[in-house]
């Protein structure tokens, strides 16, 4: 309502105050230095009384709608913009040709078929408003140079009070345009999603059934907090099974992403590429054959006019400061304003001299106090003599205070260095300033008094030490003591010595301090007087930094040398009231100015001062920044403005100028309007460094003006941007040199760097130097134009190289802002700048954003931006960031600090708001796609193989004839008849003991013990269950004895038991679902648990999950009948049935597999000669008992081997992380065995507490072998670490190994008693992901370190062979891996999916060699290779072989293993796992493992947690665990990208960043990807962002 009334409202006719006040609303809008909020309640207040008056008129009528008075609402929509015309305006670097350009682009983009990109998803809790957000969007600023005092930057998300990550309620995604809540009804946790315009129909729907884990029961998993039970099956089936987008939005914009990719690109993709980094380096820089070259002659080197000076100009400035202190001693040499714009203060040119003497006698005599840093005393000498350096520290309101210091240097021959103010110890660039004073040699810093208040201080009242700075003694510059009448200041210096040091920095942000000689700060400053034609008298205004560059050579040197007055305006000042600078021209008559563009724009913009404005008396209006591109928009609008006001064309002289090179050019005063050019130019052409002249109303062109002629008695050249300094010729582009008695001397302390900048020889066309005098680099780029003017197009520090291409920041910069930039970003906070990623640069354009700027528009806006980029520079942008409004860092004056914007950006510690990564249309020079050659069959290969001489891939462990005498169980065939026998023959030997978290034991068991239990639980199936014999029954036990009682028990009936985790009892929504679906699929006749898990099952909360009533029969084990077995059941034959062993893989399937009694006795019997087992044996064992091989240790091989197993529930470690190995210590444990989820537990649990583990007496020299017991490629980076951190309590690095198993064996590898040491190899990752395993040496570029799994087991025998082709591998040749064993499984009892796909796991054959030999396929890829092993040394002693001929026993190679070398060499076969074959990811031909990637994401952040990757229709998806703050999330999103493209060549779809605890984890410690990928793609992740890189 009130805006139909504002638009109703004639602004025209309302009073000029008022008309004037909005003006300055707007301004202040547009600068930031208002909230939208607080903008509308000034104008609601502003136009109150005038709408009110208006509805009285209108007889309280509201004003008819757009449709009822179209004419009257154009009317006042035309009078609204008049009005507000000057504010459309508000660009740094505006142009009117480039906004056309811009809007024309991107109307021509309109036209195609334009693909809708992907909203990334957030969180709600990261776009509500933080209270600490609230705080800096009232400061927000927007200009490009504010005073450093008026915004500080907000405290980092760390320190800052960050948005709740977990609110009370649960929390809906916020999303731009919700669906009806009522079409898809789901739990409240998912909430429904924004609309897509996708079909998706063509996508593939998933299984209804997400395949559950067996998730161990304990509490508080990794990291601390997170439930391991909720890592698994965490993410619930939604309700809604129709095909509503709300489902399935994450596959959605998967495929609008996939469509988006799909549009042609204008740069064709180089075809192949070797995978080579010479060959990426090569492809990163195409020559283009239709590129322009340049066609012009070599240039000529530019000479300025000859130097005349002035006949009554001073010698020098201590004689200028001696004449006018004396005879002109009351005028004025400075005067500065206040914030309010009032006279605060004057210098005359006689307290000048006066003052700068006090401080030269005071400098050289000691005769002030100070305050010292809280660094402590200072070292050394610390007297000053001539030549030592002191800092200058002066805010940018003090000009006269630094005037009288600098010049009092200069009387005492001490070299100053002018620095910024330190505001907090969190500066950008505070560390490389204090770099350069330390390198000077600096232990003084001269400062004013208000300044020393100012400083941060410790509790004792020093001066904090500043990070990275030396200690320095603080001296306030005022009220000193009059020198001696008779003290004179020391004689002059020579001319060669430094006058002054000016703080400059390079592009990564280093800081270096150009060293003025006395000669050239002389020469410059008569340069300047010549070129300026300054005289004695004369009022100078000055806007700009007077402590550098432009503001110091005329404000502070050049001034007085002429006898000049100068009027400061201060930086707090000009953002206050804009038009100060004029009225001080015109209040003084002053007849120059120094400003730079920015303050022409802002001029232009405080339309409510220029009423009482004269500037006819400036006869010079210097633009500092004139070699600026876009300073020219500046100047003719200010002109064309302001020429009503006074101003003339000739009066305006833009200047090119460096700290190196000092002033390069300046345009001179009254020949401006004849002289002046300027040209339009093609950025294609300049993009290829080539000068060529286009059309004015093309889009593409830069229009330059010139920045008028070489300084007097200097000599320009132009050479090339790379390589040797070759003059270019005169249409090319190149970096302009100067040969001048006024340039910069060197870089103080930088010898090297020196020489390159300073010590320039050009070269001409024969590569001859054309004299002998050296040029100074001034990092402009540019060329000469006709009569001698200089154009320039960019800097060397701007520039960016793409694609061979050449690119000016400050020219991306111009199109961004072009993209309506007011609505969105403020005007003067935006950063441009590349990375290097993949051997090729990549642009990133990091702004902040407004405030009230919603998702789905600043979504919108990125996007715009991406096609005006492209349109008009023809380079993709890599990365669009949005930060918070006044989050970029800053300097002092208030602009961007772009190499701490850089280095945050590349650290991770930018916190953008929004994240828009290009990689798939800025990445051209991927490397070549791998070739399948179908036509290559097995045959083919083995007889290439033998061939080259390489071995077929075949090993296998020792004969299981070898025995010793005590291995008596031998005779039996049956676990169930070796128990009784034991029973019988060691009644009273204690074979099992369980520990709780206190390391008591809670419940010990001997032979007789377990065999009276088990009986009894026989007699309770017979009685109470009637079970029969092959019936199966789930046993659901807590791990502990009762679970192993319950085991015997069955197989005394003739029972066959599944063992089966209970569920968790915090989280039964998840787990319950699982142990009920293992019942069903396993067809369990009937449940046997304890007391405390038959009521957690018929509870209320486990009825509301699953109905009690429809369990099996379940009974109680604690209820039992005391009755003895009559008879033991024996099977009829060693090939039946003994139990099922359920499981859920690392690919997230599901299956239970057969294992019969005559492959229990041969796991036992291979496990007991592997590790040396024997009754008087201490095994700890620290697993879980329900699956694989921690089920055989825990149960079968104690029975078999008799030895005492201590057993320790994982889930009492994660009370006591020292529990398991204060029992191996207690216990004196020669051989253990743990999982990784027990060994990271001890790992990151005790890694502070080792020494009070060693007080406590914990050792563990005992251990023999310390083995993993995992299903996955070793750790090696965990394994290494566990051993390193307890070597300290004796643990022998030689001990820690690991095995390898998986469901169609659950030991195949196991690390045996005198097993040598693990070996490692390094290979070639690229290598490896062709399918070839090439070794190379530690530290070689690419190379991955592998450990092997273990020994191979006595009686199995391994092969490689080629999945596809079932031929059999060569040892260099990466295949999955083939077991014949004993102890196999007998096959599947069932399996989750499709079972004709594994058919043959259990009979596989070979289609070449030995086809007759049948073996089991593991579905792990792998390698062998032969390792030679010394049993004495170490495994810096294991090296690797080959084999001389292909057909050597391999029996006899491996016979003599273990305990029975005799020789000093020997040799075994390694097997080294690489990972699941279901697993790898297929992308670009190549195949490429999980685990790699996810290590290389791991290293990226220190915040990343957890990583899993995975892939949907060749896109990979990264899904990463933030351990931080929300805020933190979009840090990650860069990051992972650049990484993953570099390390591994691979373009990354999407990003998810998740809370930690969410990427599901077996009780193995393995990551469940395919469960999360399921999770992921049917909506049920609740994912703090998630980001769809285009």
């Amino acid at each position: 309502m009130a805006d139909i009334i504002y638009q109703s409202l004639d602004i025209s006719n309302l009073p000029d105050d008022i008309r004037d006040k909005l003006a300055e609303l707007d301004l202040e809008l547009s600068e930031g230095d208002i909230t939208q909020k607080g903008y509308e309640k000034k104008r609601t207040r502003l136009l109150a009384p005038y709408i009110a008056q208006q509805q009285s008129q209108a007889g309280g009528h509201l004003p008819r709608g757009p449709r009822g008075d179209s004419g009257s609402s154009r009317q006042h929509t035309r009078n609204r913009r008049t009005h507000r015309r000057v504010t459309h305006n508000e660009k740094r670097y505006h142009s009117e040709v480039r906004q056309e350009a811009v809007q024309q682009a991107l109307a021509e983009m309109q036209n195609r078929p334009k693909p809708s990109l992907p909203m990334p998803s957030k969180r709600t809790s990261m776009m509500a408003k933080s209270p600490d957000r609230e705080r800096h969007d009232l400061s927000s600023s927007s200009d490009e140079d504010s005073c450093a005092g008026d915004s500080e930057l907000p405290p980092p998300p760390e320190m800052g009070s960050p948005p709740s990550r977990r609110p009370a309620a649960p929390h809906p995604r916020a999303h731009p345009h919700p669906l009806p809540q009522a079409h898809h009804p789901r739990d409240k946790k998912h909430t429904p999603r924004e609309k897509t315009d996708i079909d998706l129909s063509d996508i593939t729907h998933l299984p209804t059934y997400i395949q559950p884990d067996v998730t161990h029961t304990s509490a508080g998993a990794r990291r601390g907090g997170a439930l391991v039970a909720d890592r698994v099956q965490c993410y619930s089936q939604p309700e809604d099974t129709g095909t509503g987008t709300g489902r399935w939005k994450v596959s959605a914009k998967i495929q609008q992403l996939l469509n988006t990719l799909k549009r042609p690109k204008r740069r064709p993709l180089p075809e192949f590429y070797e995978d080579d980094d010479i060959e990426l380096e090569l492809a990163a820089n195409p020559k283009d054959p239709n590129a322009p070259k340049p066609e012009g002659g070599t240039m000529t080197p530019a000479v300025g006019e000859q130097l005349v000076v002035p006949a009554g100009l001073p010698r020098n400035l201590e004689a200028a400061l001696q004449r006018y202190g004396t005879a002109s001693f009351k005028a004025n040499v400075a005067t500065v304003l206040d914030p309010n714009g009032k006279l605060s203060n004057s210098l005359t040119y006689g307290k000048l001299l006066s003052r700068s003497l006090k401080i030269a006698y005071a400098l050289l005599n000691k005769t002030f106090t100070s305050k010292s840093t809280s660094g402590g005393p200072l070292t050394g000498d610390s007297t000053l003599k001539p030549g030592d350096r002191v800092a200058l520290v002066y805010p940018n309101n003090d000009p006269i205070n630094f005037m009288c210091a600098f010049y009092g240097c200069l009387q005492a021959g001490v070299v100053p260095v002018p620095i910024e103010v330190p505001l907090t110890r969190r500066d950008a660039g505070l560390q490389q300033v204090g770099f350069l004073l330390g390198s000077c040699g600096i232990q003084y810093a001269l400062t004013s008094d208000a300044c020393l208040k100012g400083l941060p201080k410790t509790s004792s009242g020093d001066v904090v030490s500043f990070r990275g700075w030396p200690s320095l003694h603080w001296v306030s510059t005022e009220k000193l003591p009059r020198p001696p009448r008779d003290w004179i200041p020391p004689p002059r210096p020579a001319e060669d010595t430094p006058a002054h040091i000016e703080h400059t920095s390079a592009a990564d942000g280093s800081a270096m301090g150009v060293i003025v000689t006395r000669a050239s700060m002389l020469a410059h400053c008569r340069m300047l007087s010549v070129a300026c034609n300054y005289t004695e008298g004369e009022h100078m205004v000055c806007v700009l930094d007077f402590k550098r560059e432009t503001g110091l050579w005329h404000a502070v040197l050049a001034s007085v040398l002429n006898g000049m007055h100068v009027i400061f305006i201060p930086y707090a000042l000009m953002k206050v009231s804009p038009a100060s600078w004029m009225h001080m021209i015109t209040k003084y008559r002053a007849s120059v100015a120094i400003v730079k563009s920015r303050d022409l724009h802002w001029g232009l913009l405080a339309t409510r001062d220029h009423k009482e404005i004269s500037l006819s008396s400036l006869r010079m209006l210097l633009v500092a920044d004139g070699a600026n591109p876009w300073s020219l928009s500046s100047c003719d609008q200010f002109l064309s403005v302001f020429q009503s006001k006074g101003v003339r064309g000739d009066a305006i002289c833009p200047c090119a100028c460096s700290s190196e090179s000092m002033s390069v050019c300046v345009r001179r005063a009254g020949r401006g309007g004849s002289s002046a050019g300027r040209g339009v130019l093609s950025m294609s052409g300049l993009s290829y460094g080539v000068v060529r002249v286009d059309a004015e109303n093309s889009l593409t062109s830069l229009t330059l003006q010139d920045c008028g002629q070489v300084m007097p008695s200097c000599v320009i050249v132009v050479v090339k941007m790379e390589g040797p300094a070759y003059l270019c010729k005169t249409d090319e582009v190149g970096e302009i040199c100067v040969l001048s008695g006024a340039t910069g001397s060197g870089y103080w302390g930088l010898p090297g760097l020196t020489n390159t900048v300073f010590r320039v020889r050009p070269l001409d066309a024969d590569g001859e130097a054309i004299g002998e005098e050296h040029y100074v680099r001034s990092g402009l780029l540019g060329f000469l134009g006709p009569g001698g003017l200089v154009f320039v197009c960019g800097s060397r520090d701007g520039l960016m190289t793409v694609t061979g291409r050449k690119h000016n920041m400050d020219d991306i910069i111009a199109t961004v802002l072009a993209v309506e930039p007011m609505k969105f970003i403020y005007r003067g906070r935006i950063a441009v700048f590349s990375v290097r990623v993949l051997r090729d640069e990549r642009i990133c354009i990091v702004a902040e954003q407004r405030p009230d700027c919603g998702e789905e528009e600043s979504f919108q806006w990125m996007s715009r931006v991406l096609q005006a980029v492209d349109s008009i520079h023809q380079v993709g942008i890599y990365c669009l960031a949005l930060v918070q409004p006044n989050y970029l860092p800053k300097t002092p004056l208030g602009g961007i600090h772009l190499s701490e914007c850089k280095r945050r950006f590349l650290e991770g510690t930018l916190h953008p708001a929004n994240v828009l990564m290009c990689p798939h249309t800025c990445v051209t020079n991927l490397p070549k796609p791998r070739e399948i050659h179908s036509d290559v069959g097995p045959a083919s290969v083995i007889v290439g193989n033998l061939v080259q001489g390489n071995r077929l891939a075949s090993a296998q462990g020792r004969d299981m004839g070898y025995s010793d005498d005590s291995d008596a169980a031998r005779k039996y065939q049956f676990i169930s008849q070796i128990l009784r026998w034991r029973a019988q023959s060691t009644s009273d030997h204690v074979i099992f003991t369980l520990l709780n978290s206190k390391g008591a034991a809670t419940k010990v068991l001997t032979c007789a013990e377990l065999h009276k239990k088990a009986e009894r639980i026989g007699n309770l199936l017979l009685e109470k269950g009637r079970v029969n014999t092959g019936d199966h029954v789930a046993l659901i036990f807590p791990p502990g004895l009762d679970l192993i009682c319950a085991f015997y028990g069955c197989l005394y009936v003739g029972a066959v038991p599944v063992t089966i985790r209970p569920p968790h009892p915090q989280n039964l929504h998840t787990t319950l679902p699982t142990v009920r679906m293992i019942v069903d699929v396993s067809k369990a006749t009937l449940v046997l648990s304890n007391q405390s898990v038959i009521k957690l099952l018929r509870s209320k909360e486990a009825s509301n999950v699953i109905d009690s009533k429809a369990w099996p029969i379940t009974l109680d084990t604690d209820d039992m009948p005391k009755k003895k077995l009559p008879i033991l059941y024996r099977a009829p034959t060693a090939e039946m049935l003994a139990y099922l062993d359920f499981s859920v893989s690392t690919t997230g399937m599901l299956a239970g597999i057969k294992m019969s009694h005559a492959a229990v006795t041969s796991l036992c019997r291979s496990m007991k000669i592997a590790c040396e087992l024997y009754p008087s044996r201490h095994i700890a064992l620290c697993l879980d008992p329900y699956c694989g091989l921690g089920f055989a240790l825990w149960c079968l091989s104690s029975i078999y081997s008799g030895h005492h197993s201590i057993l320790i529930p994982p889930s009492e470690v994660e009370i006591n992380p020292a529990l398991w190995l204060s029992a191996v210590s207690q216990y004196k444990v020669r051989d253990t065995f743990c999982s990784y989820g027990v060994m990271e537990l001890c790992t990151k649990g005790l890694g502070s507490s080792v020494n009070q583990l060693k007080a406590k007496g914990i050792n563990l020299a005992c251990v023999r072998t310390c083995v993993v017991v995992a299903e996955e490629r070793p750790r090696i980076n965990l394994t290494n670490s566990f051993s390193k951190l307890f070597s300290a309590l004796g643990l022998s690095p030689r001990a820690v190994s690991t095995s390898f198993g998986c469901r169609v064996n659950i030991a195949i590898c196991l690390q045996g008693a005198s097993s040598p040491e693990p070996s490692t190899v390094y290979v070639d990752l690229r290598a490896l992901r062709n399918d070839r395993v090439s070794l190379v040496e530690r530290g070689s570029p690419h190379s991955l370190c592998l450990m092997e799994s273990g020994k191979l087991l006595p009686g199995v025998k391994v092969i490689t062979a080629n999945p596809e082709t079932k031929g059999q591998c060569g040892d260099s040749h990466l295949g999955e891996i083939w077991v014949q064993s004993p102890h196999n499984a007998s096959g599947y009892f069932t399996i989750y999916g499709d079972e004709s796909d594994y058919a043959d796991h259990f009979s596989a054959q070979l289609v070449t060699g030995n086809t007759g030999e049948v073996y089991a396929r593991t579905g792990y890829l792998g390698f062998l290779r032969r390792t030679e092993i010394s049993t004495t040394g170490t495994g810096d002693d294991t090296s690797l072989i080959s084999r001389d001929s292909d057909t050597e026993s391999l029996a006899s190679a491996c016979g003599s293993m273990g305990g029975l070398m005799t020789d000093t060499h020997d040799t075994h076969d390694a097997v080294f796992v690489v990972g699941a074959l279901d697993e790898t990811i297929m992308l670009r031909g190549m195949r490429y493992h999980p685990i790699d990637i996810e290590n290389s994401v791991m290293r990226c952040h220190k915040k990343i947690a957890e990583c899993a990757v995975f892939t949907w229709t060749n896109l990979l998806v990264v899904v990463v665990e933030l351990d931080g703050n929300d805020s933190e999330a979009l840090n990650l999103v860069p990051l992972v990208t650049n990484t993953v493209l570099e390390e591994h060549h691979l373009i990354v779809g999407v990003v998810v960043v998740v809370d930690p605890g969410v990427v599901p984890i077996n009780s193995r410690g393995e990551k469940q990807r395919m469960h999360l990928r399921d999770g992921f793609l049917s909506d049920q992740i609740d994912a703090i962002y998630i980001a769809y890189n285009m």
